[in-house]
Formats: C-alpha cells, structure tokens, sequence
C-alpha cells in the first residue's frame, strides 16, 4: 500500500510557493516593532473616548443625566443617540443594534454615551459621573429564560430528509439527551481599537483593528450620513481576531469616527480589557437536544439534534453562525435518516458573534458527544463507532443534500493516523492502567474533523488585488484581506512573486485599505488565502502577460518562449531582468498596473429551500489526545496530542503547522478551561484574566506531534492549498472525548454526564455522578 505522506514530497517545487517561509512580521513580533493602532504617532490635537455603560440588563432608560460629565475638566463632548446625524445602527444588516441605546436597554454594559476628553483617563473617569435611572425587568440570561418568554432574534430554521423519528422509534436501540457547550472570549492580544482622522470635505479616514474593512467603512458612512467614498478604512494588522472583529469591531469605529466628525479633531478609542470582555461578544452557548437510532454494529439509522443557541440582544452573525453548526451536526458521518433543527434565542447578553469555526465546533462536537454515547452503550471502542458510521462512497450526502467528493481523504487520514499514533496498543495499555488505578484515570480519543470551506452567504465569495510593477522591478501589492497573525499576507506575497519569479524581498506587502480594493468581504470562514491569492494571482497575471508580449517583441519569439525565473525573463536564447523588462514597459506604454478580481465558482445555496453547494470543498483532519484525570478532585492534564491534518498542498508549511498548533490549543481552551459566568441579572463575572483562564504554555503537550497529510485540493483553489484558519480548533474535541473517555473508566456500565467546557469542577461533577454522589452545580450565583 503506497504511503500518502511520501507521495506528497514527489511534487515539484516551486521557488516560493510550497515553501515554510518566515511571517512577514516574525522578526517585528519579537522585537516590539510592529505598529499596530496604539503605535501610530498621535495627530496633534488627539482627542481619547471612553463608553459610558447601562448598570443594568432588561428594562427602559428612563433618565440619562451627563451634567457632571459634561463639567469635568479635560471633557471636550459627550455624545448620545441624539448626536448621531444618520441612522443609530452599528448592525451587519438587521438594524437592531443601536450605537448608543436609546430607550430600550439590551444588556449589561450597553453603550449609553461617550465621553470625548484631552487624555484617556480623564474620559473614563468622566464616565462615572453620570446619572443613570432605568425601569428595570428580569433580564432572560440563560436558553431556558429565552424558551420561557419565546423570544427569538431570528426565525427557527430545520433542514433535513425523512422522518427521523419514526426512524429512532424503530431501531433495535435508541438514545436522547441534552449537552451543552459553553462559549469563550476571543481574548486577542490587541484589544478593540480605532482612531479616526477628518479630511477635508468631509472625508474621514479610519484605522481599525477589523477582520472587515469594507463594513467598517459602509457603517461609519450610515451613522454619519455621508456616501461611504468618503470614508476610508486602514488596516495594517490586527494583534488577533478570532471572529471578535468581524463585525464587532464596527462600533467602535463608529464612535471615534462620529467624535472625529463632531469635534473636527483626531479621536481615539482603546477599550480596557474589562470592558472589552463586558462589551463585545462571545462565540455562542448552546444546548444541542438530541435522539438518536443505531443498529447491533453501532451505525446510526435516524439522528435528530435541536440547537438552541445563546445569541444575545441583537442577531449579529447568528444567522450564519447557527446555520454553521446546523451544516456540521453531521461532521464526518454518514445519517441516512435526519432532521437538524435550531433556535436563535434572545438574551439580555452582549450580542454574540462570530468565532473561530463559524458555530461549526459546536454542531461538530454535538455529534462526537453522540458517537461516544453510543460506543458506551454498545461496549465498542468509540473509534470503531466512528468508522461504522463515516462516509463511504455510496453513502455521501450531507443533510442539506451536498455530495462528499473526497470520502477516499476522510478514510486514509484517519487510518493513518491510527497507525502513526499506535491507537490499538495505547488503548490496551490504557485499559491495564486503569484497572490497576483506582483513582488517578487515562483516557484516549481519536476524533475526525471534515469542515467546509466558503461563506454560506454567498455573495461574500468574491475578493479583490491591486498589483503595481513599478519601472525598477519592484511590485505594490494590495488586497481586500486583513492581516490578523495567520500569516495571509505573506503566502498572498508568495504568490505574487511565483508569478513574477522574482524574489520576495522586490513584493512590497501594504496595509489593507478601502481606498484601495473596494467591496471586499470579511477576512473569515477561513477563505483569506484562497479568495484573496487567487485575486492576487489574477492580477499579477495580467501584467506579467502584457510584460511577455513586450519581451516577445523584443527578442523576435513567441509569447510561449518567454519565461519568468529567478528574477529574470527569459526569452529564446536571450534574457534580461526583471527590472530591466519593466523599464522596457514603461518605456513603450505598457501598463503595470491591475486590479484582480476573483469569485468562489460553483457555490449555490438556496436557504429557504435548503438545497445546493454550501461550500467549495471540505478540509479534513484528526486528532489523538491522551489525558490523564485525577477524579477525586477533577485535575487533569494532557499527556500526548498526534495530529494529522489535510491543507491541500500547502502555500506555505511553516505558517501552516503554526495555525493548526495554535488552534488545536484555543479549542482546547474552549473545552478545558475557558468557562463563561453570568449573575442572574445578566452580569458577566469572568470578565478579566483573573477570573477568566485560557491555556498558558505549561497547558501544551509537551509530546505534540503535528504533520501535515499532502492532499492536492481536487478543486482548483490557488495552488490546490486548502484553507486553515478555522479546521484545526475541531482537533481539539479529542480532547474532550479523551476526558470523558478517562471518566468513563470509573464505570464502564454508564454514560458520562460531562458538558463543555470540561472544567476540573465538571469533571469532578461528572466522577462524583458515576460514584453515585451528584454534586451540586456551581455554576455562577
């Protein structure tokens, strides 16, 4: 049998492309040099904003005195909803999301005002001073307060085939339950930041840490009431995003922009990081209701899930988000009999928003908790359940109808990497710990990860570049995608200077702007790399034909004889450089200049009838984690992670094997760790480091072994790479399942009663169930 992993090195190799090249702001992240927003040099005359925030979570605003804000020394303004010329509404579409509430209070932290002083500390200590008097309601917190009052952001949405409950009802077994999955803070390094600059005529240019530029811009130009070509949006980098500013860096935009328009002054807003937990969103909780029908060999006969999903005031993204979780409730199996339901619920929380994975960790890890049900309730390992229930050629249609083309992928991966992993030995040995250890319990996990890859919106399938060749050879290149640490701008730069055969050093990488490539989508659903390289690859491509007529003048061939390497162009038996070649161009009129564009082909989706082509393709992967558990007082720790994980064939390895590692770790954060606590009147708790706890280094494996499985995208994607940003934060339900595995050693006879995040205190919980000692949950006051 032919190994894939030595097949994969037998491509041939390009000078850029395919190779681990460095990020382009490697050495500037270790040294400090990098300028984000907070490192730009403040315009004379900076102005600074602070949020004045609603004390409460339900009810009417009644009265909003700012007298002794407006009186304090150092305030220049404090603005309101009666200071906004166009419309009070920071929303992605929906026009319930106001920039300052105005009447109607949503939740706890809400932005009432702004205060605009000389310094930042005199803002919000202004914002203290003021009078706030609200008609306050119970506030709904939780998704059973939502289900009570039947308050909902948005309508239910079901798709399926058949009729899964007369489906479970005759099966030789049958199983129902109710699991949760907590949410998690994005908790960037660079908090939510924008300082906004008026121009003349009323333009207005904004620098904002956004994964989306061009909503930015569009938002700011509605709130202002000016055409959106008078706004400018910049982005060099972001210190993180996550999802986290998607959309939710829009408001804050918004507010130093509505200062800078109304005091005609530079104005900036930095949140504190306490506000910053309080005022923006979180990735969604959700109670996933589900029945399930399976055979003697474990294979499910008919699968129905409910989500019921936190969404907070506004609907935000809920929309795609939860369709998201509802498109991977199947993951990696094959449910012939189906029905996926949802229900976007309305709490008085901050809106939740968009985080890495989009809703699909939460659908996928639905169904991995239902797969481990059924191998404890059948004694089969919970891998060989997997196996009975994958994928297979003649059983590949997802619930909403999309055909699984790479079944062949998702069946060698895995097997690979049970090998690799040594599963089957591990297991035994696993088996004779826990026998001879009463207390202290190892658990294994091998889980698979199929994700698809495009925007289920389809229109925000498209991207933009700007390439200039200027007349010494070197190249401008810009696009619509933002930089956020996952290294886009550089494999955009690879591809640039593929194109050219020239070397990196002559590709000039410049700060995402509106003013540059307009209308471009998010930087989000793991599509930066493909919408906007093949954008890049487009333009650079259209000059470089050009560049070849020339040279094929020149030198008396054909076009087809001129060829572009090591920074020169080769034509016949002559050559010259590149820059030579450029100037040449000049010289004779030729332009070096092109704006690419590129859609996504092939995605049709038709939500109201839930029928066609959600995604391009799917990216897969595994993940083995092997924890040990310590269930007299629910410590635990992860001993090994083995992963293997599909990228197409890589644009650049390095970057790559750096976002599955660093989104194994933040999933398995979201699973372990990150645990959110609301007070019944809608108070988030956990709102600082100290009452909030993300990995640290000593919570990463210290045997973590990741390879990547050399899989050419059998669509024609750039390079036939596949996306990267989103699948691996699913490797880490491995982790989880490796500690229910452990927990379930306590008592093979019975399921385990664990949630997500699997905190010590929930582990110990879970222990305690099996012992027949149900703890009480602690779970916020």
């Amino acid at each position: 049998m032919t190994d894939p992993l030595k097949e994969g090195l037998a491509q041939a190799e390009l000078r850029h492309v395919h190779q681990p090249l460095p990020h382009d702001s490697g050495i500037k992240h270790v040294q400090g040099s990098a300028q984000y927003i907070d490192d730009i040099r403040e315009p004379d005359g900076t102005l600074h904003l602070a949020i004045g925030t609603s004390p409460k979570a339900r009810g009417q605003l009644r009265r909003l005195d700012l007298d002794a804000v407006r009186a304090y020394p150092g305030v220049v303004a404090v603005l309101t909803a009666a200071d906004i010329p166009g419309l009070n509404d920071v929303s992605p579409a929906l026009g319930d999301d106001p920039l300052f509430a105005d009447g109607a209070i949503g939740f706890h932290g809400q932005a009432l005002f702004a205060v605009v002083a000389t310094e930042r500390d005199i803002a919000r200590r202004a914002a203290r001073l003021a009078v706030v008097a609200i008609d306050a309601e119970d506030p709904s917190v939780t998704v059973e307060d939502a289900l009570a009052r039947g308050e909902t952001v948005l309508p239910d949405y079901a798709f399926g085939r058949g009729e899964p409950q007369d489906a479970i009802a005759a099966a030789p077994q049958r199983l129902s339950g109710a699991f949760r999955v907590g949410g998690q803070e994005h908790f960037y390094l660079e908090g939510q930041i924008a300082l906004a600059i008026p121009g003349e005529d009323g333009d207005i240019h904004v620098y904002s840490s956004t994964q989306h530029p061009t909503e930015v811009q569009h938002v700011v130009a509605r709130v202002l009431a000016i055409p959106d070509a008078f706004v400018t949006c910049e982005t060099r980098r972001m210190g993180g995003g996550f999802g986290g500013k998607e959309s939710q860096a829009t408001q804050w935009a918004v507010t130093a922009a509505l200062a800078a328009r109304i005091t005609g002054r530079p104005c900036k807003l930095r949140l504190d990081r306490d506000d910053d937990f309080i005022l923006t969103g979180k990735r969604h909780d959700m109670r996933s209701d589900w029945a399930v029908g399976f055979d003697a060999d474990g294979r499910v006969t008919g699968f129905e899930v409910e989500h019921l999903a936190r969404c907070g005031y506004s609907a935000d993204l809920s929309g795609g988000v939860v369709d998201r979780a509802m498109f991977h409730s199947d993951n990696a199996y094959f449910l012939p009999v189906v029905r996926v339901g949802s229900k976007r619920l309305k709490t008085n929380t901050v809106s939740n928003t968009a985080f890495r994975g989009f809703g699909g960790p939460q659908g996928m890890l639905a169904i991995e908790h239902v797969m481990d049900q059924i191998a404890w309730a059948s004694g089969r390992d919970p891998l060989d359940i997997r196996y009975a229930n994958f994928y297979t050629p003649d059983r590949n249609l997802t619930p909403f109808g999309m055909a699984v083309e790479e079944v062949d992928t998702l069946h060698g991966l895995v097997r690979h990497l049970e090998r690799t992993s040594d599963y089957r030995e591990r297991r035994r040995e696993i088996a004779a710990f826990n026998a001879a250890s009463p207390i202290m319990k190892r658990g294994l996990a091998l889980t698979p990860v199929k994700f698809g890859i495009s925007f289920t919106l389809v229109h925000l399938n498209q991207a933009g570049a700007l390439v200039h060749v200027y007349q010494d050879g070197s190249v401008h290149l810009n696009h619509g995608g933002t930089e956020m640490g996952q290294g886009l701008y550089i494999k955009v730069a690879q591809v640039v200077a593929e194109e050219f055969g020239i070397a990196m050093e002559r590709v000039r990488i410049t700060a995402t702007t509106t003013a540059k490539v307009p209308n471009t989508a998010p930087t989000a659903a793991s599509s930066g790399s493909d919408l906007n390289g093949m954008a890049a690859r487009i333009a650079a491509g259209a000059i470089k034909q050009r560049m070849a007529a020339r040279a094929a003048a020149l030198f008396g061939v054909t076009e087809d004889d001129v060829a572009f390497r090591d920074d020169r162009v080769f034509a016949g038996n002559e050559s010259l450089t590149f820059a030579e070649l450029a100037k040449q161009c000049v010289l004779a009129r030729i332009q070096l200049s092109e704006a690419g564009f590129y859609q996504t082909p092939h995605i049709t989706w038709d939500r109201a009838t839930a029928t066609g082509r959600p995604f391009l393709y799917f990216a897969y992967g595994a993940a083995c984690s092997e924890v040990i558990v310590d269930t007299l007082t629910g410590e635990n720790k992860l001993l090994r992670v083995d992963i293997l994980h599909d990228v197409g064939r890589s644009l650049n390895p390095a970057i790559d094997l750096g976002q599955i590692e660093g989104g194994f770790v933040q999933g398995m954060g979201w699973l372990t760790t990150e645990e959110l606590v609301f007070a019944r009147d809608g108070r988030l708790l956990t709102h600082a480091p100290s009452t909030y706890k993300i990995p640290v280094a000593s919570d990463v494996p210290s045997d973590f072994r990741v390879a990547l499985y050399p899989n050419a995208n059998r669509q024609d994607t750039i390079y036939r790479s596949k996306a990267v940003g989103e699948p691996p934060i699913m490797l880490a339900n491995s982790v989880f399942c490796a500690l229910a595995d452990a927990v379930h050693a306590l008592d093979p006879a019975s399921p385990v009663p664990l949630d997500a995040p699997a905190t010590p205190e929930a582990i110990l919980r879970a222990c305690e169930a099996l012992r027949g000692r149900p703890m009480e949950s602690r779970n916020g006051p």
